[in-house]
């Protein structure tokens, strides 16, 4: 067994062993500790397979941002464990159900003749000026450009339905309107009044 093949089983084994307690763990700040552990043991299967680029994203974009915000808002919201453990019993047939259901769809793609070492072949290896950045845009934009287009459009939806959903008007609160701002005139806000001069009254 090579040094190589040494690593890569460490790494499975705690990406393993992290992802059974991310969701057996009772504390939510520690279940999130726990993912952000999967996250760079992830990074560093990938960096055996040469991809850095997807490695470094995962690092930068999920651990240095969406968890933080995460951690953030769990420990903010100040969650009652005990609350949402009441509904547990009841929900386990589905949920069960539906993990027998993603095991079935992972046995499928997995077992099948569309993935393996047969099909695709060792990782081969590149010299040292190699970009898998560039490799990855160039697949990305030509054999997969639709569905990265759809995943867009996705996401473009999802973002304004986040945000009406998080828009409410209130009653008290004072909002501009952009489109009057710009038609409003002088003689809608100023007017000059002539008016005669007095003289100044005694005591004055």
């Amino acid at each position: 067994m090579t040094f190589e093949q040494i690593i890569f089983y460490w790494f499975a084994a705690v990406l393993t062993a992290s992802a059974v307690t991310v969701i057996t763990v009772r504390n939510p700040v520690h279940a999130a500790l726990f993912l952000v552990l999967c996250f760079f043991t992830s990074a560093g299967l990938w960096l055996l397979l040469e991809a850095e680029f997807l490695a470094l994203t995962l690092v930068l974009v999920y651990v240095g941002a969406v968890m933080v915000l995460f951690l953030f808002v769990v420990m903010m919201l100040d969650i009652n464990v005990e609350q949402l453990k009441q509904g547990f019993v009841r929900y386990l047939p589905v949920g069960a159900l539906v993990a027998v259901v993603v095991m079935i769809e992972l046995l499928v793609v997995v077992a099948g003749p569309n993935f393996g070492v047969e099909r695709f072949g060792p990782p081969v290896k590149h010299d040292a000026d190699y970009s898998n950045t560039a490799e990855l845009g160039y697949t990305l934009y030509t054999d997969y450009v639709y569905p990265f287009e759809i995943a867009g459009v996705i996401l473009l939806v999802a973002i304004i339905a986040a945000i009406l959903l998080t828009l409410r008007k209130r009653p008290k609160t004072r909002y501009q309107n952009p489109s009057e701002q710009v038609q409003v005139r002088k003689e809608d806000r100023l007017r000059i009044i002539k008016m005669d001069s007095e003289p100044p009254t005694e005591g004055r």
